[in-house]
């Protein structure tokens, strides 16, 4: 079925169910942004616990609304993170299920133009759409451009996206030159330049709804800033540690070796001030919004793709960026997928409310199509978080929640109920064990209980066998 026929569909469906819809469906359209930061752990945000630096902007997200503490990543790297954000889809069921290259076209592998993306949904409904930042879901028939955004601006290639001063940016189908950058020289810093095109979104589309998502790059490596006064208050804060250059090499596929980190003699103070420079965007996000009178009809969420990184000489340990938890990037415990999350929506959204409640990235899809009062597309797996949102009592919860990443002989997990169930090297391994964790006496995954719960063992095992189909791009 095409896209085109499918929100006909929808459509349709929508307009006969408009006065049976819950009590939890928002009427005005309201502006929507959301902020994707880069292997942020979920500690380091001061309102998660961060003691070594402060991030006051995303801090007052959470003040002036709501913050979750059960909240889940689509994956623990980027690729599959952002697809299952996009298409409201777990790594069971989303295209994109790893970091994987597209060797003949160049970035990752696309996302199908099958897809139905969350700019889908929304430009049918009337909104203009727009994406800051990187995108990683490949080119051609996945560049943002033909998967629902009107506006892009970033990094498509996420290889190119682990360099702050690149020679250039994409522009939807076209580059933007940023002259005077290439691999040596520090001229533009990128993630300024996109910061401005962000800004310049919300401006030209004041009048009328629009969805602004935002992934920064920040503060993935390599590790380097501008030196301008937020690095500056860093330096000498810290106990350094230096970082020396070497080879690049990530998850994107054999042979990829094309630069390589900075040198970084203060990688700590650079650190800080990557979060703290992601922090004063999304102040300055939440003051265009004031500005523009859009304050009281915009929803502004903030989170991040994945756990913390320990590349090009971050060290997740020494700011306890996981807040304690277990893992980081690539891992399928708790460090590495749980995710921070805030939302503000002044007069819909109480103050000051934290909540347990269990979600995750393919959530956002039906939240989102609740708020504006659509349909779900059937593809998704999530439940709509919005009457937690509005601090309503009739959340559904899920059953369970599903992982599944095919590096390092192949990882899965399930989240179920007070339950964390964990294998490593599942591929094609009789003797692969799965891991059993109580989450509720046990957060930080410290002791195995598998032997002791063989039965919840089972059913996690059949969860990890039934919640999924293959992919051939993705085997596992």
């Amino acid at each position: 079925m095409s896209k085109l026929k499918y929100f006909a569909i929808v459509l349709l469906l929508g307009a006969c169910k408009a006065k049976t819809r819950t009590e939890t469906t928002i009427h005005k359209k309201p502006n929507i942004i959301y902020i994707l930061a880069d292997d942020l752990g979920i500690g380091d945000l001061s309102t998660y616990g961060q003691k070594r630096f402060k991030t006051p902007n995303i801090d007052a997200l959470a003040t002036n609304g709501i913050k979750f503490t059960q909240h889940y990543s689509g994956s623990a790297v980027c690729a599959p993170s952002r697809s299952s954000l996009i298409t409201g889809q777990h790594t069971g069921h989303t295209p994109i299920r790893g970091n994987k290259e597209d060797v003949a076209h160049g970035g990752q592998i696309p996302l199908p133009a099958s897809s139905i993306t969350i700019a889908e949904m929304l430009k049918q409904v009337g909104y203009t759409t727009g994406m800051f930042g990187k995108w990683g879901l490949g080119f051609g028939e996945g560049d943002p451009n033909k998967q629902g955004f009107d506006e892009f601006y970033g990094y498509n290639d996420q290889k190119l996206a682990h360099r702050y001063y690149p020679p250039y940016l994409n522009h939807n189908q076209g580059v933007d030159s940023l002259k005077g950058n290439d691999w040596t020289n520090t001229v533009i810093y990128a993630q300024d330049k996109i910061q401005e095109k962000t800004l310049e979104f919300i401006e030209d589309n004041k009048e009328k709804p629009f969805f602004a998502y935002v992934p920064f790059v920040l503060p993935h490596a390599e590790l380097i800033s501008p030196k301008d006064s937020i690095l500056q208050k860093y330096i000498g804060k810290f106990d350094e540690v230096p970082y020396k250059d070497h080879p690049y090499s990530s998850d994107y596929g054999p042979n990829i070796v094309e630069y390589k980190y900075c040198t970084q003699e203060i990688p700590f103070a650079v650190f800080a001030s990557m979060v703290d420079r992601m922090d004063v965007y999304v102040g300055q996000i939440v003051a265009k919004v004031k500005e523009l009178g859009l304050e009281d009809n915009t929803i502004i969420m903030f989170t991040s793709d994945n756990g913390a990184h320990d590349a090009g000489g971050a060290n997740p340990a020494y700011f306890n960026s996981t807040a304690g938890l277990r893992g980081i990037k690539r891992d399928l415990y708790e460090g590495g997928i749980r995710a921070p999350f805030v939302a503000s929506w002044p007069g819909k959204i109480k103050e000051g409310v934290v909540t347990n409640h269990v979600s995750a990235f393919w959530d956002v899809m039906p939240t989102l199509a609740d708020i504006v009062g659509v349909e779900t597309p059937k593809q998704s797996d999530g439940i709509s978080f919005l009457p937690t949102l509005l601090n309503q009592n009739n959340q559904k919860e899920h059953e369970y929640l599903y992982w599944e990443f095919n590096i390092k002989g192949g990882r899965k997990a399930v989240r179920l109920g007070k339950w964390k169930g964990v294998i490593y090297k599942a591929i094609n391994n009789p003797k692969a064990k799965i891991e059993l964790y109580n989450l509720e006496k046990d957060e930080f995954e410290t002791t195995n209980v598998a032997k002791e719960h063989p039965e919840v063992v089972a059913k996690i095992q059949q969860i990890m066998m039934d919640a999924r189909s293959e992919s051939s791009i993705f085997k596992f």
